[in-house]
């Protein structure tokens, strides 16, 4: 038996303009997907699958990788997903599903499933680990992406991530001082990414656009004061709800706080960023957002 884990992420930055080639500034977090594997030299060519979330089953699955069909599931659409995606571990791969053995494959999400962290990049970051494949090309093949939270995973560290004109990225050392005042609420709901990533799309860009979003990402990397950072904040969501033409999650939900509330990644779901006031627990309780963390609690 082995195993392997991978770090969630948090998408600090670009968000959207991440696909235009714009620098991404990501962090891992401290909860992630833990993958265990045992192979038997059986002849029977045969996978069991089974998915947790937070330790408790969620997915199981029986796959004949010979003909790669679906002999047993409780979740037939996702048991497809994953079919597809070992399917494509095997065609990447000159060691794995190769020999008739029978693999038992075991996956724990630590943190839940609509936290919007990375379920997907972690369980390709874990699978290309052990198939001995590139994460990157296992990603865009079986999801698609820019593939920074994939970056995230595999470095187990901040990194600073461009997609255009080709996958570029390093890992860096994002420490604030102000770190202990910075504070991360979710939204209560899983973000469709899609929807905003079609919005985003169907939009006319311009180069100076997306460079403005990785002079943006620089500042922000460098910030060594709360007052300057936030100011940055404002600016990027600003920014990009001009360009969407949709509203900031501040003026949605939070139009009263006296500070910076900054969307993460898909918006509209998912966790959003902001940092301490006075009161600031009972301000988001009394809206009715009860999942607060601090920094120490989320970043690794």
């Amino acid at each position: 038996m082995g195993e392997i884990f991978s770090p969630g992420k948090l998408m600090l930055t670009s968000e959207y303009f991440a696909m235009d080639g714009a620098l991404v500034l990501a962090v891992p977090t401290k909860l992630g997907q833990e993958f265990s594997f045992e192979e038997k030299n059986d002849e029977n060519s045969l996978i069991f699958w089974e998915a947790y979330h937070q330790n408790k089953l969620w997915l199981k699955a029986v796959i004949d990788y010979q003909n790669w069909q679906i002999l047993e599931t409780n979740i037939p659409s996702s048991a497809e997903f994953i079919l597809k995606t070992l399917k494509n571990v095997q065609s990447l791969s000159t060691i794995k599903f190769k020999n008739n053995f029978t693999y038992h494959l075991k996956t724990n999400l630590q943190f839940p499933a609509d936290y919007g962290l990375g379920s997907s990049s972690t369980l390709m970051t874990n699978l290309a680990e052990w198939a001995q494949i590139d994460p990157f090309y296992l990603n865009k093949i079986s999801l698609g992406g820019s593939g920074y939270d994939i970056a995230v995973a595999k470095e187990k560290s901040a990194v600073i991530f461009q997609s255009v004109p080709e996958v570029k990225y390093e890992k860096v050392n994002f420490d604030p001082p102000f770190k202990n005042e910075l504070i991360f609420i979710h939204l209560n709901q899983k973000q469709d990414s899609r929807e905003g990533i079609n919005l985003y799309k169907s939009k006319t860009k311009s180069q100076k656009l997306v460079d403005e979003f990785s002079d943006l990402t620089r500042n922000i990397l460098l910030c060594s004061e709360l007052e300057n950072f936030s100011e940055l904040m404002l600016i990027h969501e600003q920014r990009i709800s001009n360009f969407l033409e949709i509203p900031t999650v501040k003026e949605r939900l939070f139009v009263d706080c006296p500070i910076f509330i900054k969307s993460l990644g898909a918006w509209g779901g998912d966790f959003v960023m902001s940092s301490k006031f006075e009161g600031f627990k009972d301000y988001f309780w009394g809206k009715g957002f009860h999942t607060i963390f601090e920094y120490s609690d989320l970043i690794d």
